[in-house]
């Protein structure tokens, strides 16, 4: 363990850009047999993680080895997809040799959720996780490659996390991966797009598959913003992000057929959990002491959205309602012990794995598929609102309030005391206008 490096990820506010959004500095505190560097790129269309692997290649390894050096791991592994040949041959001229030989490639199918930390763990150290539970379980840490790269430059060069890589792409002008700061608004990184094409049309920020749908373009860009979709209202991607939840759960009461296909699919049944989502759809609305104990496995459910997307015939959401049940358990302070002590993957778990590219024909996203090209275009901004919440845990405490003038990378809200949480920094000079959840920066402002 290296405290000096955990102190200054914590300084820094770096949290997991895969999407969770866990403080880096907790998870840097655990001791592994091995770190892996997650650059599946797991969600279709989104490209900013293998771009990052081909240019910033030398800082995603140190960043890597810094968390090896913490955790006291004594191999790390660099994951990412054959497909991303330039990345690839980026990477395998550095691993395994001089400041890198504790380091290898591992190279995944073109699967998903080839991403997930849960099957990558299994896909490459052969483990399964426990039930609700964490990679270290099984002797690993799981960082993705824009953590690993804010890890080095935290490091490196006392620089906090004040920017987001992203992949703007669907209905724009021009598809491209930016690099904008916290708190920009989505109308705004869409206008960098060149524009919506169509007149009207819905926002997803994250992926097709598990992000979520925003009618406010000016929601801001936070740390775990990992793309912005632009599609048509009626697109299947977002119908099946808007329904109404009570209307779903009688949809779902109704038309459920009981096929089973939800559980067939399911990467964590097939990797042995006892996840069985056509079971939970079927207890829906009941209260029976039964039923309530198959809706609690709801809670191990990761929402990859396989169930919904891909495996189910009737075009019902098995991942929404999971999800509806799991903020309700949650809510009242449900918890879920696992229930096997050993686990034995699917025998049909190979066969059932998803190509990305027939995932893309389903979702009618294929046309929108490739690889956009980086905007290295200085980014001007006149105003940002940064959330005082962009991670796990409790919001940051404030420490600035209307009136203060900042500067970029300062210091806007702090980790609350014996709270898990992460800083907050300024991601543009000037002036402090609201503080409300959110510090809103005015720049120019005298």
């Amino acid at each position: 363990m290296n405290p000096k490096t955990i102190q200054r990820v914590a300084e820094a506010g770096v949290v997991g850009a895969g999407g969770a959004g866990f403080p880096t500095h907790v998870k840097l505190q655990a001791k592994v047999e091995r770190v892996l560097a997650n650059g599946a790129s797991c969600e279709p269309l989104l490209m900013s993680d293998p771009f990052l692997m081909e240019e910033e290649a030398d800082r995603i390894l140190q960043g890597l080895l810094l968390v090896m050096e913490c955790t006291e791991a004594p191999r790390g592994t660099l994951c990412l997809k054959g497909k991303h040949r330039k990345a690839l041959a980026v990477m395998q001229e550095k691993v395994g040799r001089g400041a890198y030989k504790d380091i290898d490639l591992f190279e995944l199918g073109d699967f998903y959720p080839a991403g997930d930390e849960q099957v990558l763990v299994y896909e490459v150290l052969g483990r399964v996780v426990p039930e609700g539970g964490l990679p270290l379980q099984v002797g690993a840490v799981v960082s993705n490659v824009e953590t690993l790269l804010n890890i080095a430059r935290a490091v490196d060069e006392g620089r906090p996390v004040t920017e987001r890589y992203l992949t703007v792409g669907g209905e724009v002008a021009e598809p491209l991966i930016l690099k904008v700061p916290l708190g920009l608004s989505v109308g705004e990184v869409i206008g960098l797009a060149g524009g919506a094409r169509i007149q009207a049309f819905r926002v997803v920020l994250g992926g097709p598959m598990m992000g979520r749908v925003v009618s406010d373009l000016a929601t801001p860009v936070d740390k775990t913003t990992s793309g912005v979709l632009v599609l048509a209202p009626d697109h299947p991607v977002v119908r099946d992000k808007v329904r109404d939840p009570a209307r779903l759960r009688n949809l779902t009461r109704l038309a459920c057929c009981q096929c089973s296909r939800c559980t067939d699919m399911c990467p964590r049944y097939l990797l042995g959990h006892s996840l069985n989502p056509h079971k939970i759809m079927r207890q829906i609305g009941s209260t029976a002491p039964a039923a309530r104990a198959v809706q609690m496995d709801a809670l191990i459910c990761s929402e990859c959205g396989v169930c919904e997307k891909y495996a189910c015939p009737m075009m019902i959401s098995p991942r929404e309602v999971n999800a509806q049940i799991k903020k309700e358990l949650l809510a009242a302070g449900g918890k879920r012990a696992p229930k096997k002590e050993a686990y034995q993957p699917s025998a049909f778990r190979e066969e059932r794995k998803i190509p990305t590219r027939r995932l893309l024909d389903r979702l009618q996203l294929s046309r929108y598929d490739g690889h956009p090209r980086f905007d290295t275009r200085k980014i001007v901004v006149n105003r940002v609102e940064v959330p005082l919440k962009q991670h796990l845990g409790a919001p940051a405490r404030p420490v600035v309030k209307p009136g203060d003038r900042v500067k970029a990378g300062e210091l806007l809200g702090e980790i609350p005391e014996k709270a898990l949480g992460a800083r907050v920094h300024a991601s543009l000079s000037g002036r402090v206008t609201a503080v409300d959840g959110r510090v809103i920066i005015q720049a120019g402002e005298g």
